[in-house]
């Protein structure tokens, strides 16, 4: 059997984000003042893709962007990160879709989005990308795409074998039972978690609930967050707890692209999926440290390196190179 094109195929969203940092988020009629503004490239679709690319997989971007200046800046910088944009369509009709993110001192964020090009990815989008689909070991969806299209793309991957993780973010749209039996992992945060069982994730016996209610929709593996303790990952055959990893957390935005990227990654090497998910958790936990959804994402490198500083068990297989 010849070697997949692609590590990981992302299909998805590709935004401008304009952030806004503050000692605290202003409540409704208010106005608060922050101190840090940053502009960047951003969108989950191209958040995960970036984040696959610097952990070392050879990745390729499925979306729409506008045929205007900010989608120029966006593929320009897809393109330096070493992804290929081939299958990245430019929408003469709608502009690049925008995020207005707030994040407070302690890393919490609230995001308001207009996700314009996004939303008019097509079926045929999906079948002009078909080599890079069918040629993939992990192909990476959310929901800033429309659900007939993610549908479309998870049929084309799963097809032809390869792994599909699912970011269901945001949380616009059901998935249907159809698309959870094709997906691998699904990791949704809390309030997607929610959105998904009508179980809140308050602590490990009601992420443990939650993710039981997803495995019997035919999701095979689940990650849900527990509270603020950390994350449970739950498949048929056992669970696994990942604890919060502790770090001076600046921006939690891109956290959990992070995660799913990395994921990605390590299943794409041929990870266990312990290890896989030990590395997403590490990668999650260095974003964190850093403003910025898609400027914080970290390099192979460093999450090897924050993982063996905190000994994190699990991850003796995943190198370097």
């Amino acid at each position: 059997m010849s070697k997949p094109a692609w590590d990981v195929v992302v299909l998805g969203g590709a935004n401008t984000d304009y952030l806004i940092r503050g000692n605290k988020m202003p409540a409704p009629g208010q106005t608060v003042e922050g101190f840090k503004f940053q502009t960047a490239a951003g969108g989950k679709g191209a958040n995960q893709a970036v984040a696959a690319a610097r952990l070392g997989a050879r990745v390729a971007f499925v979306g729409r962007l506008g045929a205007d200046a900010r989608g120029d800046e966006i593929i320009a910088q897809l393109k330096a990160e070493g992804v290929d944009c081939r299958y990245a369509v430019r929408d003469r009709r709608h502009a690049t879709g925008v995020a207005l993110i707030m994040v407070s001192k302690d890393g919490e964020k609230s995001i308001l989005t207009a996700p314009g090009a996004n939303r008019h990815l097509a079926l045929a989008d999906v079948r002009q990308a078909t080599r890079a689909i069918a040629n993939t070991r992990m192909l990476l969806v959310q929901f800033e795409a429309p659900r007939a299209v993610v549908l479309a793309a998870a049929r084309l991957a799963h097809k032809h074998g390869a792994r599909i993780v699912l970011d269901p973010a945001p949380p616009s749209y059901a998935p249907g039972d159809e698309l959870l039996r094709l997906v691998y992992l699904i990791k949704p945060n809390a309030h997607e978690t929610e959105a998904l069982t009508g179980i809140n994730p308050r602590d490990r016996a009601s992420a443990r609930r939650a993710a039981h209610k997803l495995l019997e929709r035919g999701v095979k593996v689940v990650c849900v967050e527990s509270g603020h303790q950390g994350n449970l990952l739950v498949w048929s055959g056992g669970e696994l707890w990942l604890p919060r990893i502790r770090v001076r957390a600046v921006d939690a935005t891109g956290a959990g692209d992070a995660y799913a990227a990395a994921f990605a990654v390590a299943m794409a090497e041929g990870q266990p999926l312990s290890a896989a998910a030990q590395f997403a958790n590490a990668a999650a936990a260095l974003k964190t440290t850093r403003v910025g959804a898609q400027a914080g994402l970290p390099k192979r490198k460093a999450v090897l390196a924050l993982a063996r500083m905190r000994r994190l068990p699990r991850l003796t297989r995943l190198t370097e190179s």
